[in-house]
């Protein structure tokens, strides 16, 4: 990747290097070995000097650059594949690539350069020729995707544990070297091992080993994406931001919408935004495909807006008698909808588009509603994933959403919940029944709802800004009292606006006092949707839609015209709906138990055929056995 460069944003002058470079120079003198681990595979910024150009450097280039000022003659680089090379930037003259050769040359004439085969042996007999050159030469070995060298820092071959004993030993015997220009302080010729993470090198190597030092590579801070996202404005024709409104704010907010992405990501956005077609202000249409990898939003769909209105009638006709949680939720829905979740914060977020905690009975249309919002979001109702968390409710359990650690039976196979967003970001995410999960495992919450990202034991990143997330919980229907079993603390005689402020007061209560977790609760905000018991109405018009759903069944399947006597039909409304305690779902059990089943024994000993009118003129029970009476 070539350089980038344009002049230094306001606000003072920015250090001449990243703090991890500037650690690793002033610890040349002390340290013949430096472990480089994180953030390694991006493109750093470094200023030639205060209030001059910024430019973008990768990793090597940054090394190089570093290594040079202080007096070095070249850098070598040994990655698995390739073997070894001398390392010089894209930029660099022939004169500096001549130079730079024939320094290795003098300084390993014995090795064959470029192009040594990749092996321990040839890697072992370089290091040792850079720990103690012949001639006074300062060079630098940096050994790329050193995390590959063994199969595992715990389970290495007799040859990799060899290797690794020798470079330990290497590291205390090493001479520092001094050079007639650049510092001439003696420093060492170090050895620079560039690993994923830094307990892929063996702990034995580093711990206790004064001549190692182990330094992170951060990911970019929000100055760093600011700084980057002013250097990227001009392909886009931008040369002065200082008088650019419009180009100042699409910057920022390139900067904040790519937290958590490295400054290389954001080179490639502006990539692919070229690519495309798209100016500075639709760079978070860009970041979309680059995170998502999907061209399609649907949440700016044309439609969107009249199916969400339309919503207004059609939900509450599949969601009965729950007009306060079916409002509550198509305003978040309207919010999502236009972009304005997270509107009141001072910089754009990442977060899911929509969060909804439904609380309430059992049966009384949580999950239905979860159905029916991703019917009308996506128009598709497979776009809705389900997880049960009573089945997470032991901490390992935790590995099945986001898969299990590396090094563990099954990694390679990734996470459930991970895997489903990866595979299609724009879902309805239900997690049901959510008190019943691990404390440890609401901890992974917590990042998606702030950060709107998990990533999963595999090391890859998933993003759920373009996800609904819906959880559903129990909390605050019975309470203990000290005796062995809870009582109610809500009950359907009471008015809503009482058992919404009594379970959330229980929901607040188990989040901040039982789980010691108030900063999940606080990101969920407002968005906590009480549901009301199914009243006497709302229960009447259940289990009418459920009773003509079963007529209309038996004429579909055996193509039976069936008529009920009204007084059959008010017999088991009665039966049915007797009890609000047990909601939609305890009609449609009685409604099963009490008629389905009896009319299924009935039609299958009578065996009428297709085209026939049957009636159902009464009911029958004898001890728990109900029977109907056809003519």
């Amino acid at each position: 990747m070539s350089a980038e460069d344009t002049r230094a944003p306001e606000g003072g002058a920015a250090p001449v290097a990243p703090p991890f470079a500037r650690e690793f120079e002033a610890t040349l003198p002390v340290h013949s070995q430096f472990v480089l681990w994180g953030n390694r595979h991006d493109s750093f910024l470094v200023r030639e000097s205060a209030g001059a150009r910024l430019r973008l450097l990768p990793l090597l280039d940054l090394l190089w650059e570093t290594l040079r000022t202080s007096g070095y003659a070249c850098l070598l680089v040994h990655d698995p594949v390739d073997g070894l090379r001398v390392h010089l930037p894209a930029a660099a003259t022939a004169e500096e690539s001549d130079r730079a050769e024939a320094a290795a040359s003098r300084l390993l004439p014995r090795l064959p350069l470029p192009g040594t085969l990749p092996s321990l042996e040839a890697l072992r007999t370089l290091m040792a020729e850079l720990a103690r050159p012949a001639q006074q030469i300062r060079a630098a070995l940096a050994i790329d995707d050193a995390s590959r060298i063994a199969r595992g820092p715990t389970e290495m071959e007799p040859n990799e544990r060899d290797f690794f004993r020798f470079c330990a030993r290497l590291s205390r015997v090493a001479v520092p070297v001094g050079a007639p220009d650049g510092r001439t302080t003696p420093l060492y010729n170090p050895v620079i091992w560039l690993a994923d993470r830094e307990g892929d090198l063996p702990t034995w190597l580093t711990s206790g080993n004064d001549q190692i030092r182990s330094i992170g590579l951060p990911v970019p801070d929000l100055g760093d994406r600011q700084a980057t996202a002013r250097l990227l404005m001009r392909p886009f024709g931008v040369t002065d931001l200082d008088s650019d409104a419009e180009a100042a704010e699409a910057c920022d907010a390139f900067a904040a919408q790519t937290d958590g992405l490295t400054l290389q990501a954001m080179i490639e956005i502006t990539r692919l935004a070229r690519d495309r077609g798209l100016t500075m202000t639709e760079l978070p249409d860009a970041i979309r495909i680059y995170k998502l990898g999907v061209m399609d939003n649907p949440w700016k769909r044309e439609y969107l807006r009249r199916r969400i209105t339309d919503g207004e009638h059609s939900i509450p006709q599949r969601v009965v008698g729950q007009p306060q949680a079916v409002t509550k939720t198509l305003d978040i829905l309207k919010r999502a909808a236009l972009g304005l979740s997270g509107a009141q914060q001072s910089r754009s977020s990442a977060r899911p588009r929509g969060v909804l905690f439904f609380a309430g009975p059992t049966g009384v249309g949580k999950t239905e509603l979860a159905k029916a919002v991703s019917s009308l979001i996506f128009a598709d109702e497979s776009a809705y994933l389900r997880f049960d968390m009573s089945e997470f409710s032991s901490e390992h359990a935790g590995d099945r959403l986001i898969g299990a650690p590396p090094g563990y039976i099954g990694f390679e196979a990734g996470g459930e919940l991970t895997n489903a967003v990866r595979q299609q970001p724009f879902r309805v995410i239900l997690f049901d029944e959510m008190e019943k999960a691990h404390p440890r495992i609401l901890d992974k919450f917590l990042q998606i709802l702030e950060d709107g990202r998990l990533t999963d034991g595999r090391g890859s990143t998933v993003h759920f800004s373009e996800s609904v997330l819906v959880f559903t919980s129990n909390l605050g229907m019975n309470v203990a009292n000290g005796s062995e079993r809870p009582v109610p603390h809500v009950h359907p005689d009471m008015p809503y606006e009482e058992i919404e402020e009594r379970m959330k007061a229980a929901i607040n209560d188990h989040f901040t006092r039982v789980l010691g977790r108030p900063e999940l609760l606080n990101r969920f905000g407002d968005n906590i949707v009480v549901f009301d018991f199914i009243g006497r109405e709302a229960a009447d018009r259940i289990f009418g839609l459920q009773f003509d759903n079963i007529v209309s069944r038996v004429r579909e399947e055996r193509g039976i015209v069936l008529d009920v006597d009204p007084a059959v039909q008010a017999a088991l409304r009665k039966r049915c709906t007797d009890d609000p305690h047990r909601g939609g779902r305890g009609i449609g059990m009685a409604l099963e138990s009490q008629f389905v089943n009896p009319l299924a024994r009935a039609l299958f000993d009578r065996d009428p055929a297709a085209g026939a009118h049957v009636r159902v003129t009464g009911l029958r029970r004898e001890g728990d056995i109900v029977s109907v009476e056809l003519s």
